[in-house]
């Protein structure tokens, strides 16, 4: 009876032992993959970086991958989902449609992932957020911690991306109250925008700024519509800022001189000396400061009503929701 007993005890050893690799915390930790798969965050780092050696516009589409997820109910891994029988997933949303990409890249990541952790243990929702900070740093950006432990959605919405992801044609009022109603601040709406200090855009997304907006550069605006006519030529691409595949503060310095190529861009700065022009301008002039609120707001975006403990699952494949 005793031996039973004591072979009872080693196998209740073993089991918490086991289960104590697995992580159940319902808060995000930057230290969640440590033990489970401690080869996760290095993984991801290498497959973003031969991604961007690649095509340099990449680590701009994975950044924004993660922005396009966090908008639409929470950071949770939703826009990787294509449509299945009970939803319609966020891919063809308007905002998205023919726009977001690196999808191939999620694919290859999740891959190399579970292969470097021998399971299927980190979300997709946490490799966005990691493949996003490590394009951010790639490309010269500041390196900070992410924090991890998000569970993948099992379903997405195609009206709640319509609804949530604010257009390039929005005004400062409606992107600040767009932000708002995510819990962000005017600071993240001025810092998060920076990101297009990397990448480039479409002319239909700012087609009708060069024609028709007042407040741009003559000379800037002759120049894109050298390569956006106004009619066609939807899918013709033009850099966001002088320098697409350096994350620096070319941008604030753009919107200094009505060179921002969005209008939703050029909303943040219109010199009348508003809060928004004020940290445009400090931005402009102090990278340090800018690298570092950056990261900031790219956490505080990241907490944005993330599925943890047992909510949600971690998908297989990025693509479609575990037994689909």
């Amino acid at each position: 009876m005793a031996a039973l007993r004591f072979s009872a005890l080693l196998f209740f050893i073993a089991f918490v032992a086991t289960t104590s690799l697995i992580p159940t915390s319902a808060k995000l930790t930057a230290n969640f993959y440590n033990k489970v798969c401690p080869q996760a965050l290095p993984t991801i780092r290498r497959v973003v970086k031969q991604a961007i050696h690649r095509e340099p516009r990449i680590g701009a589409s994975l950044l924004r991958l993660h922005f396009h997820d966090c908008f639409v109910n929470g950071c949770d891994g939703s826009i990787l989902l294509d449509d299945a029988a009970k939803f319609t997933g966020e891919k063809t949303a308007l905002p998205n449609a023919n726009s977001v990409r690196g999808f191939n890249v999620i694919d290859d990541i999740k891959k190399a992932v579970n292969k470097a952790c021998k399971r299927n243990v980190v979300s997709c929702a946490d490799i966005l957020a990691v493949a996003a900070r490590d394009s951010v740093n790639i490309l010269q950006g500041p390196q900070y911690k992410v924090l991890l432990g998000r569970r993948d959605a099992r379903n997405a919405s195609l009206n709640d991306a319509n609804r949530n992801l604010p257009p390039p044609f929005f005004s400062f009022a409606q992107l600040l109250s767009n932000f708002q109603s995510h819990g962000l601040n005017l600071k993240d709406l001025v810092v998060l925008s920076a990101a297009h200090t990397i990448g480039q855009a479409r002319c239909t997304t700012f087609k009708q700024r060069i024609y028709n907006d007042t407040n741009i550069d003559p000379k800037f605006a002759a120049f894109a519509k050298k390569n956006c006519p106004s009619s066609g030529g939807d899918d013709k691409i033009e850099p966001l800022d002088a320098t697409p595949r350096r994350f620096d503060t070319v941008y604030f310095k753009s919107l200094l001189k009505n060179k921002g190529l969005l209008h939703s861009d050029q909303e943040l700065f219109k010199g009348n000396g508003s809060a928004s022009d004020k940290l445009v301008h400090h931005y402009s002039s102090h990278s340090s400061a800018f690298g570092k609120d950056f990261s900031k707001s790219m956490i505080k975006m990241g907490n944005m009503k993330p599925l943890t403990g047992t909510a949600g699952e971690v998908r297989l494949n990025c693509r479609k929701i575990n037994n689909q």
